[in-house]
């Protein structure tokens, strides 16, 4: 009989290597169709995108959102059908001003894909 393929470390890594080269496609193969994710910005708490058209659709919003922004590596860790990975983007503002945004995603996993992706970021003023 065949163990059920689960998460792991380098699969949670590759779905972020994913996000941090932008490729909505690759983005797409992690997920299962009844994914739900909840955004770290839009309406508070966060915008919730749920099935895979739309947050395929949230997807490339946040994407969008951090364009311009250098995505810097951070911690992952999966732990049986949950995970965290933390986060973090660097920016320059028109007056020149560094700035760093840091956060961090709550996952829960059915099997090697990602059902849940919930983000959270802070910010500084």
């Amino acid at each position: 009989m065949t163990e059920s393929p689960k998460m792991t470390l380098e699969r949670l890594q590759a779905f972020n290597n994913a996000w941090a080269r932008k490729d909505i496609g690759s983005l797409m193969q992690f997920i299962t169709d009844d994914c739900e994710y909840h955004a770290s910005v839009g309406p508070e708490p966060g915008e919730r995108f749920i099935g895979k058209n739309e947050v395929r659709r949230g997807f490339q919003a946040m994407l969008d959102h951090d364009a311009g922004s250098e995505s810097l590596p951070g911690n992952l860790y999966v732990y049986g059908d949950r995970g965290v990975a933390e986060w973090s983007y660097k920016s320059i503002d028109e007056s020149g001003r560094h700035t760093v945004v840091k956060g961090c995603d709550l996952f829960e996993f059915v099997g090697d894909k990602i059902r849940l992706k919930n983000a959270f970021r802070k910010c500084s003023t």
